[in-house]
């Protein structure tokens, strides 16, 4: 920044004096200037000019060479105005246009002019006429001319093609030279009633509260002598209005270093006498701290009350019969409509109106025995946005909350603000925002140097604050009720789609894309298998893909945290650590201190994923059916911690995961046990058979089921035989399949036993029977086969109600390859017999169940008929390919999945081979 002051020297034209021609606009409502656009006066007593690079903290330093400049000037009266509007010019023009910028103060007998010009020469400026159209507040010409419209007494803009320049004009107030403030002359019948006399009680009191000092005038006002009331505490006479909400007392006031107020004394007589006070806490030589009130009765209020400043608009006829609301004037209009851009302008003004370095506004909760840090400007990181501190009642720490308060030196009480620890502020002034006399919040700023604010200031800013206070209560309902809302809405669709799955590892998906970015930046599971097992990384999850190894690499190298069954959010540091260790390993590497660091061989995590990792991390449990099965861990890569709001609905989508991960783990074990059982029923790898091809292909209906109501086997007999068997249990699923394993294990027994093919049914019929209430029917082909030398096959078959085998000849004739006789499970005495085929060379045996000619398509069925259709296309092909076709025909056939199960068996003689 370079600067320059002259005083008493007329200045030269700031604008181009190149020949180029320039272009001026200036609103027309706005006391519009002769030619030479300066002052009414033709006198410039003084001049000072600095430039600003295009930076953010050129701001700040703009505000300060401005009013250092006009308080230099003794212009204290249009300081704070000045201020503004020079603080949201220079914004304009470093931090939207991006260039540098060029500040000029004039100074007259009755005013100052203030150009501030930028290298950007934007041509959307307002025309003549339509000054009361700004457009957008954000952008260059919007709410800075606004502003200017609003605060100052004449503004305009001059552009040229390279530089564009706008200024604006304060004027002195007309008063007597010294006076702080002054209302106009009024006649006698409209000044304040009091009595012949005013008369100012002093009282002091000293650090337990108890009167120590009572002037003559306090003896008038409220009847007591010195003497009976020195010693006793101020309480006993103070009537003290509790505001409802408030919780704040006359002893809490006494404490403060500035309160001014109404409340009541009551006099000799018992009566209550309304009372204006100030107070001021000092200190006398030897430390001893007491207070100073001086009391008035409240109609002559005015003697000591500190006069409001109110922001109004030029009276000096610019724009008539124009009223601007003070709340548009601080907030700049329009208004913001969402909640955190109101915030955010909010502090923006409240800093730049009392020439602050920072400013921060908090937010009370449901119960009024919190505040929320939503919305800051000037502080060092956003590290404290959504933390929330307590509201104690009295002085305390944020106790000064529920009233105005000013911290000269925040170094001498530390932990007064607690916001502004480390930030290097020193002196704070602090307001309520009220609605209806609950405390809705609190608005703060604050200033690196101390003692920089006084009453005044504090009384400034509340008058803002209570201009805003019903704006921002209405704007956080109306958030509050969206966000209620959408979670809602965010927990019906969560319990939906965690609802309709039972896999596991889709659950685990399903968690943390419900939970990245809706809720956090990054998330990691850590499932638990049981209660001795150590919590395991299951899933890491980021809204950066890119990140998502690099972030699993960094969790698995630190300790996972700690299954405790508590409910709510804990903090979880660790991995914020890692991430700074892992950020300071990789930069010292980089400086080639690598040796200093004792860095590992490996290489660790990057940069970009330390700073991912390297926020504020929340662990929430994972409890279902009383036993915690792991663990929600939510990250952030900034210092920002995580709004309450979300971190009660992480719990609720935490509960409901929970139970969603305990249900799939319940059902992926049930399923296991399930296969693993059915597995066991079905039969070992199939024989090879010498001049025999066999293919089986066999699908279970039902999710799960490996092994349902339909079975096959082939197995070795004796001498070269070989029996095998397809059937059908009624039925499917578990239940089937036990009467499955009964009939196919009873059928290995009881033919190696040497009994014929009706012997071992009708055994097998009777075993049955046997199991009482939980026998089934059962269709069954069962059979003997034996190759012949001549390369035929002879088999012995019994079809016991099962559909009838179909026998394929070379020349592609079908047909059915035995008789059909009673099905086995329903009557006791059966008389089976068994009869006998023989496959030449090039001949296909085909087995099936029901559930092959039975498949539907609607009214239409596959059928006996359908089924010898597809096996007549299939001559001169292989077991294999002949049992492919026949499922492919099936699956075919219908388009919904299978609601039966279904066996095929194919055997084929392919006949001898000849060299």
């Amino acid at each position: 920044m370079t600067t320059g002051l002259i005083p008493g020297e007329q200045p030269s034209d700031p604008r181009p004096t190149d020949g180029l021609p320039h272009q001026r606009q200036e609103p027309v409502g706005q006391g519009a200037l002769h030619s030479d656009n300066r002052s009414r006066s033709s006198v410039i007593t003084a001049r000072a000019a600095a430039s600003f690079e295009p930076v953010g903290r050129s701001v700040a330093s703009a505000r300060s060479f401005v009013r250092d400049t006009l308080q230099g000037w003794g212009f204290a009266d249009i300081l704070d105005d000045a201020v503004v509007l020079t603080s949201e010019l220079v914004t304009n023009a470093v931090v939207h246009a991006g260039t540098s910028a060029d500040v000029l103060c004039l100074r007259t007998d009755d005013g100052v002019r203030i150009e501030v010009a930028d290298r950007y020469p934007e041509r959307d400026i307002p025309l003549q006429g339509v000054a009361d159209d700004m457009g957008s507040p954000e952008r260059e010409g919007g709410r800075g001319l606004q502003l200017c419209r609003a605060l100052a007494n004449r503004w305009g803009v001059d552009y040229t093609p390279t530089h564009k320049q706008v200024w604006f004009r304060l004027d002195l107030p007309e008063r007597p030279v010294g006076t702080r403030a002054a209302g106009p002359s009024l006649p006698a019948d409209l000044l304040p009633l009091a009595d012949g006399r005013v008369r100012v009680a002093v009282v002091q009191i000293d650090r337990t509260g108890s009167i120590s000092a009572w002037n003559e005038d306090a003896e008038e006002l409220f009847g007591y002598a010195a003497e009976q009331v020195t010693g006793k505490p101020l309480t006993d006479l103070a009537a003290w209005p509790h505001t409802p909400g408030t919780s704040t007392g006359i002893a809490e006031a006494l404490q403060l270093s500035r309160w001014e107020g109404s409340y009541g004394i009551r006099d000799a007589n018992g009566r209550v006498t309304p009372v204006y006070a100030s107070h001021l806490r000092v200190r006398d030589t030897g430390g001893e701290p007491s207070t100073v009130c001086l009391l008035v009765r409240d109609h002559e209020r005015a003697v000591l009350q500190t006069p409001l400043r109110i922001l109004t608009s030029d009276a000096g006829g610019s724009g008539e019969g124009q009223s601007t609301d003070p709340f548009e004037v601080f907030i700049g209009s329009p208004a913001p409509d969402d909640l955190d851009g109101l915030l955010q302008r909010t502090v923006e003004r409240a800093r730049d109106m009392l020439d602050g370095d920072s400013a921060f506004l908090l937010l009370a909760t449901d119960d009024e025995t919190e505040l929320e840090v939503r919305a800051s400007t000037g502080l060092p990181s956003a590290r404290q946005r959504f933390a929330r501190v307590p509201v104690e009642a009295g002085p305390g720490r944020y106790g000064s909350a529920r009233m105005p308060a000013v911290h000269d030196d925040l170094t001498a009480v530390p932990g007064a603000v607690p916001l502004l620890s480390g930030t290097g502020m020193r002196s704070v002034v602090t307001v309520p925002l009220k609605v209806e006399g609950r405390l809705t919040g609190s608005l703060g700023v604050a200033a690196e140097a101390p003692s920089r604010y006084s009453n005044e200031e504090a009384l400034r800013l509340q008058f803002a604050a209570d201009r805003i206070a019903l704006a921002v209560e209405s704007a956080r309902l109306g958030e509050l009720e969206r966000l209620r809302r959408g979670s809602l809405s965010f927990l019906v669709e969560a319990s939906d789609l965690l609802a309709g799955t039972l896999d596991r590892d889709q659950t685990l998906a399903l968690m943390a894309q419900m939970t990245v970015p809706t809720l956090a930046t990054w998330c990691a599971v850590y499932t638990i298998a049981d209660q001795a097992s150590e919590p395991y990384l299951s899933y890491v999850l980021h809204e950066d893909e890119e990140l998502i190894d690099g972030i699993k690499s960094l969790l698995s190298k630190i300790a996972p945290p700690d299954p405790v069954p508590t409910p709510g959010a804990r903090i979880w540091s660790a991995p914020a650590q890692a991430a700074h260790e892992a950020a300071l390993r990789t930069s010292m590497r980089s400086l080639g201190l690598g040796s200093l660091a004792r860095v590992s061989s490996g290489i660790g995590p990057t940069l970009a994923t330390a700073s991912a990792v390297g926020g504020e991390t929340v662990v929430l449990p994972l409890v279902a059916r009383n036993r915690v099965i792991g663990m929600l861990t939510l990250g952030k890569p900034t210092d920002e911690h995580f709004r309450q709001e979300i971190l009660e609905l992480a719990e609720d989508l935490s509960r409901r995961a929970a139970l969603a991960l305990d249900n799939a783990r319940l059902y992926s074990e049930r399923t296991a046990i399930s296969q693993s059982l059915q597995r066991s029923l079905l039969p070992p790898e199939l024989p090879v058979i010498d001049g025999v091809e066999v293919e089986v292909i066999y699908r279970a209906a039902g999710e799960g089921n490996e092994v349902g109501g339909d079975f096959y086997d082939l197995f070795p007999i004796s001498d070269g035989a070989y029996g095998f068997a397809i059937g059908d249990v009624c039925g499917t699923g578990p239940n089937a399949a036990a009467v499955t394993g009964l009939a196919r294990h009873a059928l290995r027994l009881l033919a190696r036993e040497g009994l014929s093919g009706p012997a071992v049914l009708e055994r097998l019929n009777s075993a049955i029977l046997d199991e009482g209430a939980r026998s089934r029917f059962l269709t069954l082909l069962y059979g003997e086969l034996r190759p012949q030398e001549d390369g035929s096959a002879e088999l012995k078959v019994v079809c016991a109600g099962h559909p009838l085998p179909l026998r394929l000849r070379q020349d592609g004739t079908v047909e059915p390859a035995a008789e059909p006789q009673p099905l086995l499970g329903v009557m006791e005495d059966l008389e089976l017999y068994e009869q006998t085929v023989t496959l030449d060379p090039g001949d296909v045996l085909l087995c099936v169940t029901d559930g092959v000619t039975e498949r539907r398509e609607g009214s239409r069925m596959l059928g006996d008929d359908g089924l010898t259709d597809v096996l007549t296309t299939c001559t001169g092909l292989t077991a294999g390919a002949v049992a492919a076709r026949i499922m492919r025909a099936v699956e075919r056939f219908a388009s919904d999945a299978p609601s039966d199960d279904m066996a095929i068996l194919a055997m084929r003689v392919p006949g001898l081979h000849k060299d």
